[in-house]
């Protein structure tokens, strides 16, 4: 059964929203990682993590792209769907990707429902301080749960001209705790703070109510969040400060692959215990 594949330590029980909330106010620590794939997801939701987001890294990690602009919508459904379907205890966010909110607060909406309606995740993320508080508050008022993403939002990449360091200059750190406060006004759940500087990620932490998810912003978040195959070592075409690799799989793939060729080749696979008489 399932549940005999559970740690004894991780309750079944689903993580709702107010669960999360509950997390901040008692000082628990959130823990979020992203997943693309039933077995990755299903895993994830096993070893009790918090928050399972179906990020729009998944352009980079598995389709190959440079950026996460590419991103479609069908993308994003195809991978939200089968990630609700593997996961049982944690709270599913799937990231509304490039353009699919931006260019009106009615097609935000529209594309923010079809997450919920046709992949059973519970909430959705957008990048976007100031600029998407009308489309947030809007999809709140609807039943439309929104995590938000400041300080390094990748989708505005071209903008940024890198993925450098956001918030040290003091007119754009005034901007995002400006944009933190406007968006927990507008109803976001929580928001992810991304590459930001410790000691502004503390600031914004303490100065609202809702849960802060991490990711290069320090220690003092509420949560953090890496994306998973980073964190394994499988995408391993660089490694930014903030990732703290906890395997090393991509090395390891590569040597069971080379160990299959060969195998194959030399005819030592299959063995007899390895085929049908």
């Amino acid at each position: 059964m399932r549940s005999n594949l559970m740690s004894t330590n991780v309750e079944m029980e689903k993580i709702t929203i107010p669960d999360i909330l509950t997390k901040k106010k008692n000082n628990e620590k959130i823990a979020a990682l992203t997943a693309y794939d039933f077995l990755m997801a299903e895993m994830l939701d096993e070893a009790g993590i918090d928050i399972v987001l179906i990020g729009d890294s998944v352009g980079m990690v598995i389709s190959g792209y440079s950026t996460t602009l590419p991103v479609t919508m069908d993308q994003m459904i195809y991978h939200a769907k089968i990630v609700s379907n593997a996961v049982k205890r944690a709270l599913v966010v799937v990231d509304m990707p490039f353009l699919s909110y931006q260019t009106s607060i009615e097609k935000g909406i529209e594309n923010a429902g079809r997450f919920l309606k046709e992949t059973e995740s519970q909430a959705v993320k957008l990048e976007g301080g100031e600029t998407v508080v009308d489309l947030v508050r809007k999809m709140v008022n609807y039943g439309i749960p929104v995590m938000g993403h400041i300080g390094l939002v990748p989708q505005s990449i071209h903008r940024f001209g890198s993925y450098k360091l956001q918030g040290k200059d003091p007119k754009i750190a005034r901007q995002l705790r400006r944009d933190a406060k406007l968006l927990e006004e507008a109803g976001v759940f929580s928001m992810v703070l991304e590459k930001i500087p410790a000691i502004l990620a503390k600031e914004i932490s303490e100065s609202i109510s809702i849960p802060t998810i991490g990711i290069g912003a320090g220690p003092f978040c509420d949560g953090q969040i890496l994306v998973s195959h980073d964190l394994l070592g499988i995408y391993d075409k660089f490694q930014p400060r903030f990732v703290r690799r906890y395997a090393n799989l991509a090395k390891d793939m590569r040597k069971a692959f080379r160990n299959y060729l060969k195998d194959v080749r030399s005819g030592n696979f299959p063995s007899e215990d390895e085929y049908f008489k």
